[in-house]
């Protein structure tokens, strides 16, 4: 049951908010959560029932990954014990004693971000027989496990910054392969007893070469060229300039290598449920291209 707190709970609980320090084990209820911003209210990544949009959870590498479409993004709420409890007489109690369960109050970050602009603040007040439930969002985790891994882009080797390249000549481009720029890279997260185990590798590049023209997608690493090859085309992943780059700035072409990885995710240990997705990663690199100058 919702209610209105008296002024001199929602005081305490302003004051309480503005003086506690990290989640530690011994917080009452101890209901799981790893957000930004913690404090001695326990932290809940997820999205509230009945709620359509929520303050995104923070920290991790930024990313472009697509998820289900539609999904509202987890609200961060903070629960917490009254301490000390309402006396029996308060309705509050909705036809409970104490010490049958206990009273909790939530507060949203939504709640917060409204109250800077003038909105009162009003904390959900309820009764639970127990520490109140998390509703885990297994993707939501497999994206947190993601954040772990450190994605970067590319680790690009080809084209090199120091190289010199010609018009007309096949370029052989590739990638240097590592569980951070390339994958494979697994890893895991828990909440409330639910472990989602993430697996990320790219499944393909594109690269913008920064002449105009459209992207080169190349679906591996590429090849590495080898003196040996003479001026035979890359294999898997190449492209031919058609113009110099005198006129480009810094007298070279700039582009990007664009990596999508793709993350398949599954239930470790919980209810039985996997799923996929993509996130994307970016690097830059500049291209010096001259033409042949031929002599009589």
């Amino acid at each position: 049951m919702l209610r209105r707190l008296p002024l001199a709970v929602l005081m305490a609980v302003a004051a309480v908010s503005a003086t506690a320090g990290p989640a530690s084990a011994g917080d009452d209820p101890v209901i799981g959560g790893d957000c930004q911003g913690t404090s001695k209210f326990v932290t809940v990544c997820r999205q509230e029932p009945g709620t359509s949009s929520g303050s995104p959870q923070q920290g991790g590498n930024s990313s472009t990954g697509s998820g289900k479409k539609g999904k509202p993004a987890p609200q961060t709420c903070t629960v917490q014990k009254l301490d000390p409890q309402p006396p029996a007489s308060d309705p509050v109690w909705d036809g409970h004693k104490p010490g049958n369960g206990a009273i909790y109050v939530r507060v949203c970050l939504s709640d917060t971000l409204a109250a800077a602009t003038g909105a009162q603040i009003v904390p959900q007040v309820f009764w639970a027989a127990g520490a109140p439930a998390v509703n885990v969002d297994p993707e939501q985790l497999a994206r947190e496990a993601v954040d772990k891994m450190l994605l970067t882009g590319p680790d690009i080797a080809s084209p090199r910054a120091d190289g010199r390249y010609v018009v007309g000549m096949p370029m052989w481009m590739w990638v240097d392969q590592s569980p951070t720029t390339f994958g494979p890279n697994t890893a895991s997260a828990t909440l409330a007893g639910v472990t989602v185990t993430a697996t990320a590798k790219v499944s393909s590049i594109s690269w913008a070469m920064g002449d105009g023209n459209d992207p080169v997608v190349c679906n591996g690493p590429g090849t590495k060229y080898q003196s040996s090859m003479g001026k035979a085309k890359s294999p898997d992943c190449g492209y031919v300039y058609q113009d110099a780059s005198t006129q480009a700035n810094g007298g070279k072409f700039h582009g990007t290598a664009t990596a999508t990885w793709t993350v398949n995710w599954q239930v470790t240990a919980g209810p039985a449920e996997n799923g996929q997705f993509n996130e994307v990663r970016q690097s830059n690199f500049a291209v010096n291209v001259r033409e042949v100058q031929v002599l009589n």
